[in-house]
């Protein structure tokens, strides 16, 4: 029976490459995003898009009266939307600490509020027994990112997960995150990655290579299967055994 999915983020990247995933499985996906260009441009067959900010309230609401109008319930929801803040502006001024707290709060709101928003607007619509929630954390939350921001707000993820997982547990739904580590033809790490770092990360795995978008898509998709149903408030790690971290 096709079921409903909804896929923040879905124009690019991970998100892209999992709705395509779902929709050759025959599910309906919904895309959600910023740029309504970009989800036009989604070859995703039968797709349905939504441009919205998921980090504004009003926004997400327009999501949810789209979904109850459009889709009714929904089966799967993956949270793909985020990214590291290199394509938002700079900020203001030249004052290090007002930076500092740019960063931060361009980060927090872009995964993590993201995520939360949207997750509470629809938690009425998920399918029950049977819903599945599914974020996309980072190898970063185990291991940093630099900054510490974008790390942190993955991090952040994590609780909120768990706490979920046990409120709608009883539903029968269940919410599990998927860490990934490098994975290229992705907007995150961008066309200009210098070959040293990109030869250092792919040294770090077991496997040699480095991870795609169809190596998480698929990790979603099993997630999102019956065969998972007894797996949940997990984090699933996608990176070629660079990180085995708990």
């Amino acid at each position: 029976m096709a079921r409903n999915v909804v896929i923040s983020g879905g124009g690019t990247g991970i998100g892209l490459a999992a709705a395509r995933v779902f929709a050759a499985d025959g599910d309906r996906v919904l895309l959600l995003g910023r740029r309504a260009d970009v989800l036009e441009r989604a070859e995703v067959p039968g797709a349905l898009t939504y441009a919205a900010d998921l980090a504004e309230p009003e926004d997400v609401r327009g999501v949810a009266a789209f979904v109850e109008r459009e889709l009714g319930a929904v089966d799967v929801l993956v949270h793909s939307a985020g990214g590291n803040g290199l394509l938002e502006p700079d900020a203001p001024g030249d004052d290090p600490l007002a930076a500092v707290a740019h960063t931060w709060s361009v980060n927090f709101r872009l995964n993590t509020l993201t995520a939360v928003l949207l997750t509470e607007a629809l938690k009425p619509r998920l399918a029950e027994p049977g819903g599945r929630v599914l974020f996309l954390s980072s190898i970063a939350a185990y291991r940093g990112s630099g900054s510490g921001a974008y790390a942190a707000a993955k991090a952040g993820l994590h609780p909120y997960a768990h706490d979920l997982a046990r409120e709608l547990g009883p539903r029968g739904i269940t919410v599990n995150l998927v860490a990934p580590g490098y994975i290229e033809d992705t907007e995150f790490f961008g066309d200009a990655m210098a070959g040293e770092r990109r030869a250092r990360l792919i040294g770090e795995t077991s496997n040699g290579r480095a991870g795609t978008p169809g190596d998480v898509a698929e990790t979603l998709h099993w997630l999102a299967s019956p065969g998972a149903g007894h797996i949940t408030s997990q984090i699933i790690q996608v990176n070629g055994g660079a990180e085995r971290g708990h």
